[in-house]
């Protein structure tokens, strides 16, 4: 265990899919399907997905493909995953995180689609925060910084004054193109070097400033 470290921001900017959900089983699943389909070793695509829309994932995989085909293939995906809840539970501590934000900036900034986030949010037992920047409101996806800026812009936020909640290499990436702090959840995260790294949201405390400010005290892992 490191020290405590303190952030202050004007807003957060928070992933779903291992940042307040745990989907992986499901993820896990239907990519290892999608893999065996293409003849693509599954431990390989795996290392790909976390972070990504399915349409960008597919283009690093099958790079040869033509783009609308990965688009085809992404809706299909999208739908496949939003009928599969099984295993979908919360990151612990995210409940109470987001409780603690009630009346705060932030918003969730997500790689799924409306239907998927909708769904993977409620399976989960979580609330969906007032603004949401999903797969239909951006034209690239992450690492591309486009979602973040545009969560930021809809809460009035400079991008400076935001921090990023994510566990995927291209989320964080993301982040930091953005010209953000990154707090990095979970195991994959430690991997990207975010600003700090939490085992799940039970390591972080959110204050409410006076000034309608936020203070964070993470506890980061070593």
């Amino acid at each position: 265990m490191t020290a405590p470290t303190v952030l202050t921001a004007r807003a957060l900017l928070l992933d779903m899919d291992g940042t307040l959900v745990n989907s992986d089983a499901v993820v896990d699943r239907v990519w290892r399907r999608w893999a065996e389909r293409h003849g693509l070793d599954g431990d390989e695509v795996m290392k790909v997905v976390h972070g990504r829309q399915g349409y960008a994932s597919m283009a690093l995989l099958l790079p040869n493909r033509p783009m609308e085909q990965n688009h085809a293939d992404n809706a299909r995906m999208l739908a496949e995953e939003t009928a599969d809840m099984d295993g979908v539970v919360a990151v612990p501590g995210a409940g109470e995180f987001l409780a603690a934000l009630r009346g705060l900036p932030h918003a969730l900034v997500t790689s799924a689609d409306v239907a998927l986030s909708t769904a993977r949010m409620a399976a989960a037992g979580l609330p969906m925060p007032d603004v949401r920047v999903t797969a239909e409101s951006v034209g690239a996806s992450k690492p591309d910084p486009e979602g973040f800026l545009k969560g930021a812009a809809e809460l009035g936020v400079a991008p400076a004054e935001c921090v990023v909640f994510e566990d995927s290499g291209a989320g964080i990436s993301a982040g930091r193109a953005a010209g953000m702090r990154v707090v990095g959840v979970g195991a994959r995260a430690g991997y990207h070097r975010p600003d700090v790294v939490v085992r799940d949201l039970t390591q972080v405390r959110v204050e409410s400033l006076a000034d309608g400010g936020i203070r964070l005290h993470v506890a980061g892992v070593g």
